[in-house]
């Protein structure tokens, strides 16, 4: 009788969002039997063709994600350990501070953080994840709380479903969080924009420059409360986060050409391969990026049949290096709760409390980073940059190595 009670708490299982958080949710479900179905607004999944930079998963989170469902070789073939060099530098282009890849033994990811393409990781989860159970160009327009814990969902092209457990994977503007939380997205006074390099436009022999200024991995400009990211992906694009304070109403011209001079305008002064940069970049690849994040300790009253993950939980800067680990640790843990109480056949009110005590160690963990990664923002875009960034990261480096 109790497993006929769990089976009707948790037969229907919806996950909004196919990000890294929902896929590996739905991933680490499969693995166990358990039914699920993943809704992502996005038509197919080659619709974001422009999905951004690089990501440096860590053995605990991201990378265990993927180990505890068998893909920690395809996550060695896929992913670059040189990829993990970083770099600092000031406005004139010159490195300041170098951090090369860890010393450690070929195959040995342990203290280690190897990049991944962002692209590349979705494609191998969706590889992974049962072809039927994601449900493409399914927009969520309105979500109605039913009786026991059950949500009753509708989707812009029409469909609507009953739900037993609805997980918000879908984003900084959740269309789930107002069920269970009043925050929303607060605005971290930073705008700015994203460009690139095409692979071969970046393989080019006079931009030798601008490909030994970043490196192999990630190089950070930095100076005059102004920032640019600079990433090398898999295949060759070189992309750039740029940002600067700014008003939240700040417009990227659309035209890309005014929008380059935008940017030229901004880093009037920067070092020549920088500009070179800005004037070379991929016109169909410019997209404006500002910088927001959930208050920093957001949590909520646990609520029957419902719950968040990933940045619809904990939004925040790129500047802790977290957010796709933390999405991903977040689905891989939740499942872990959801399959223990499909094995032990637990009833809806036990499901229920043991969702809320995961509920509460998400929060706590995703707390400390969402700290570091504010007080990452006020550092990077303080007045004594570069040199406070740099003492700043050397400082780090050298507790990471005890």
């Amino acid at each position: 009788m109790a497993a006929t009670s769990t089976t009707r708490a948790l037969s229907r299982i919806a996950i909004i969002g196919g990000g890294p958080g929902g896929l590996a949710l739905r991933l680490t479900l499969a693995k166990r039997g358990i039914p699920a179905t993943i809704y992502e607004r996005e038509t197919d999944s080659t619709s974001r063709a422009h999905m951004g930079g690089m990501l440096d998963l860590e053995w605990e989170t991201g990378q265990r994600a993927l180990r505890e469902n068998g893909m920690e070789d395809l996550f060695k073939k896929y992913s670059r350990r040189d990829a993990q060099e970083m770099r600092l530098a000031g406005k004139d282009g010159v490195t300041l501070l170098k951090r090369e890849e860890p010393a450690s033994e070929e195959g040995d990811l342990k203290n280690e953080r190897p990049e991944i393409d962002r692209r590349v990781l979705r494609e191998i989860l969706l590889d992974a994840v049962p072809k039927d159970s994601v449900k493409w160009g399914h927009a969520l327009t309105a979500i109605r709380p039913l009786d026991n814990g059950e949500h009753e969902l509708t989707f812009a092209n029409g469909l609507v479903t009953v739900t037993d457990l609805v997980v918000g994977a879908d984003g900084a503007n959740s269309r789930l969080r107002p069920l269970l939380s009043s925050a929303v997205p607060l605005y971290h006074g930073i705008t700015g924009a994203e460009l690139s390099l095409a692979p071969s436009v970046a393989a080019l022999p006079e931009n030798r420059d601008i490909s030994d200024g970043v490196g192999k991995g990630t190089c950070g400009v930095l100076e005059d409360e102004k920032v640019i990211t600079f990433q090398r992906n898999g295949d060759g694009r070189i992309r750039a986060y740029m940002w600067f304070r700014g008003d939240a109403d700040w417009k990227l011209p659309s035209d890309p050409k005014a929008a380059k001079q935008v940017m030229l305008d901004t880093y009037a002064d920067w070092a020549p391969w920088v500009r070179r940069f800005i004037e070379q970049a991929d016109e169909s690849a410019i997209y404006r990026r500002p910088l927001h994040y959930l208050p920093v300790g957001h949590r909520w009253d646990h609520k029957p049949g419902v719950t968040l993950i990933g940045d619809a939980a904990h939004l925040m800067s790129p500047y802790a290096g977290a957010g796709a680990n933390l999405a991903m640790g977040d689905g891989l843990d939740l499942c872990f709760v959801i399959a223990e109480a499909v094995a032990k056949g637990l009833g809806r009110e036990e499901v229920e409390a043991a969702i809320a005590a995961w509920e509460e160690k998400m929060f706590e963990q995703a707390g400390q980073y969402a700290f570091i990664s504010k007080k990452s923002v006020e550092l990077s875009f303080g007045p004594g940059t570069p040199h406070s960034a740099v003492k700043g990261f050397a400082k780090y480096l050298e507790q990471a190595r005890k």
